[in-house]
């Protein structure tokens, strides 16, 4: 997760302070980050998370997850009033990177979020410095309509949050007939991609696998985490040493070998 945070560090516009925070990053900080990357966060996302967007995850076990006995205390909050607060009171975690995390129960998952400033209101106790400063937090929302995270600024409010693993595949089965004319489209489909992707040559040299029934692979999910992997749409790339192997065989020339001019067919 320290190696996550540098990456995104370098392409997003943050605070001061990130990477060292990150030097310092606690078990249960790095936990609730590689929670939200197995659920489907990606880099170019962790940025709003960070800048305190407000997250939805479709995981209520992440509630219990999340709380832990040496680090974690009860916390009020405006979030999500339709919960029982009595049965789920919001939880809230200091540390280096997230500052103060706050999370809840929804009707269908977990909800979290980074603050800036912790606060501890309720009670009979005064107003705290930090309860002063988590005040004008909010007077920068009221403005900006952005979440004031520990690390910027972020969109994401309650009203417009960033979702995760959201429940909305339902299976379903084909009649005969509709799954036979799916599998001929898909064949017809992917013999029009072997001609038409690469080169001719290359499509002999490399044909794709022989599957009786193509549409048995729609509908179904990577283990883990599906989509397009961690990294998404971020401006990150990979770059290896060239295979000699692969080299070789695109400098192959399939053209016919030159003919001198003494070894032409005389005409007749």
């Amino acid at each position: 997760m320290r190696l996550i945070i540098e990456i995104t560090a370098r392409a997003g516009a943050y605070r001061k302070g990130l990477v060292a925070a990150a030097e310092r990053l606690s078990p249960e900080e790095a936990t609730i980050l590689s929670d939200l990357e197995d659920h489907g966060l990606q880099v170019p996302q962790l940025h709003d998370v960070l800048c305190g967007g407000h997250v939805l995850v479709d995981d209520p076990e992440l509630y219990e997850q999340w709380r832990f006995d040496k680090v974690s205390h009860p916390r009020l909050s405006s979030h999500h009033r339709d919960i029982d607060k009595s049965i789920y009171p919001d939880i809230g975690m200091r540390g280096h990177v997230v500052r103060e995390k706050l999370h809840g129960r929804t009707a269908q998952g977990t909800w979290v979020q980074l603050e800036k400033t912790p606060a501890a209101f309720g009670g009979s106790k005064l107003p705290s410095l930090s309860d002063l400063r988590h005040l004008m937090d909010y007077v920068v929302y009221r403005f900006t309509r952005s979440n004031v995270g520990p690390w910027g600024l972020s969109r994401m409010t309650e009203r417009r949050p960033l979702y995760l693993s959201p429940v909305l595949a339902v299976p379903t089965s084909l009649t005969p007939p509709v799954a036979q004319l799916l599998t001929r489209t898909l064949h017809r489909i992917e013999a029009a991609d072997d001609v038409t992707a690469v080169s001719r040559d290359l499509a002999a040299r490399f044909p794709p696998p022989d599957r009786a029934d193509p549409g048995t692979e729609l509908g179904q999910s990577l283990s883990g985490r599906a989509g397009r992997g961690l990294f998404g749409s971020s401006e990150v790339w990979v770059t290896e040493t060239p295979s000699r192997s692969a080299a070789a065989v695109l400098r192959t020339s399939h053209e016919a070998p030159a003919v001198g001019w003494w070894q032409a067919e005389r005409p007749t």
